[in-house]
């Protein structure tokens, strides 16, 4: 049986991973990449939780993320092919451009 230290260890990892893929890369489509690996991180989380204390609100939270994560992929996904209609280019840096 996996440990309640075990799943926080692994969602620390992947939050970690996430958290530095968002702040050193500049593609949009990593950007994406690393925000979805925090919230699986947080969902890790509230699952382990769950299961430790016997509940299952933890999981419907979990299911509310997914559901978030759904609509946020579809929006940023939306954005990042009209950035790059309007740039050529889906860098994030680039996007300051966009001005109006």
């Amino acid at each position: 049986m996996v440990s309640l230290t075990e799943y926080l260890v692994v969602a620390a990892l992947l939050f970690t991973i996430g958290l530095l893929i968002v702040l050193y890369r500049s593609n949009a489509i990593l950007v994406l990449i690393g925000i979805e690996l925090m919230l699986n991180a947080a969902n890790i989380n509230f699952v382990a939780f769950s299961q430790a204390l016997g509940g299952h609100a933890g999981q419907v939270f979990a299911v509310f993320v997914i559901v978030a994560a759904a609509a946020e992929a579809a929006v940023a996904i939306a954005i990042v092919v009209l950035l790059h209609q309007n740039l050529g280019t889906i860098d994030v840096e680039k996007a300051r451009y966009l001005n109006g």
